[in-house]
């Protein structure tokens, strides 16, 4: 059985042009800087976002911890919404690599706003954590793929920095944020001091994520990434598929999104649906009414051929991706 997986859009798989692309990559030893493939995606992508400087890294979590630990010193505090990928699903390392707080704000579909950052910065006492940084995620993962538009970020971002606050951008999904929004790539790099941008989600590379930020940022960030096990050789095999990917997969990140409505359209029509959030990108995120449970539903759609994620007793999640084709959602709205 050929399974519809929905479990994430990290299941990918490199397409024909993109194996190409990495096969006939040049490479070299990017611990060295030497790798042509690998400096070339790096330049590309800040580029892409008017930024100095780039570093590629092996994953987001990677990316996203190394931005926290060049913007905070030890006993500082990152401001960030309580459904944050760098709070719920980065193994603490905030805390651990880096020994800083965080401090949870109670967004919306885990978006925040400028007010409930400067309600939360704290005051100068010996017994609080300074406040540093603010971490924003675009899009939401678990707040339903919902994104910031510039025009929701840029009041944060003058706050921050009237406050002296830098602020990091976790671009998980950030292409399917720019594709329904519109937005210029590089008004969202005038707003950050570091911006994640990952490549093996909805863009399809198998591997790799990239910090963007000043060339003082990202030289400090080299260091943090060697002293994480980060540095690789010759990577550009694989950063070869991240230029293929920014070449050629940002503009389909909207078919994803329609088959995402779709999903929504048939589940709203259930009784065994409780919720659903509002699907604004790739990710569908619903509820279903007791007694059924999200164990159950999965394991029937797993013996149906459509494969999804738990996101709680009653919660299911389901990301549509690059392979998850035209076939294959019909015959999850069947299986629906």
């Amino acid at each position: 059985m050929e399974y519809a997986n929905l479990k994430s859009d990290t299941v990918t798989r490199p397409t024909k042009g993109m194996l190409d692309a990495m096969m006939n990559a040049k490479v070299g030893d990017d611990v060295f800087g030497l790798d042509p493939t690998v400096n070339a995606l790096q330049e590309k992508a800040a580029k892409m976002f008017g930024m100095e400087a780039a570093v590629y890294c092996p994953s987001g979590t990677m990316t996203n911890q190394i931005a926290i630990n060049v913007h905070t010193g030890r006993l500082d505090e990152l401001i960030c919404d309580k459904l944050s990928h760098v709070y719920r699903a980065e193994v603490g390392t905030y805390a651990a690599y880096s020994g800083v707080a965080v401090k949870l704000l109670d967004g919306i579909n885990g978006k925040i706003t400028a007010l409930q950052v400067a309600e939360s910065i704290n005051p100068t006492f010996d017994w609080l954590p300074n406040s540093s940084l603010v971490v924003l995620e675009n899009t939401a993962n678990i707040g339903g793929g919902s994104y910031y538009t510039v025009e929701e970020i840029r009041p944060i971002a003058e706050l921050c920095k009237e406050k002296g606050l830098k602020l990091h951008l976790d671009g998980a999904r950030l292409f399917n944020a720019l594709v329904e929004s519109g937005d210029d790539p590089k008004e969202i790099g005038k707003l950050f001091d570091s911006i994640s941008l990952c490549l093996s989600k909805g863009l399809g590379a198998p591997v790799g994520s990239l910090l963007l930020g000043s060339q003082k940022t990202i030289t400090q960030a080299r260091r943090v990434r060697k002293s994480m096990g980060g540095g690789m050789r010759q990577a550009g095999f694989i950063a070869a598929a991240g230029i293929y990917a920014l070449d050629h997969h940002i503009e389909r990140l909207k078919e994803d999104h329609h088959k995402a409505k779709r999903i929504g359209e048939v589940l709203a029509q259930k009784d065994y649906v409780e919720n659903i959030r509002p699907i604004q990108t790739n990710i569908v995120i619903f509820d279903v009414k007791p007694p059924l449970t999200s164990e159950k539903y999965i394991e029937d759609l797993a013996q149906k051929g459509i494969l999804a994620s738990p996101f709680g007793p009653q919660t299911i999640r389901f990301v549509t991706h690059l392979d998850f084709t035209e076939e294959m959602l019909e015959k999850t709205l069947a299986a629906i």
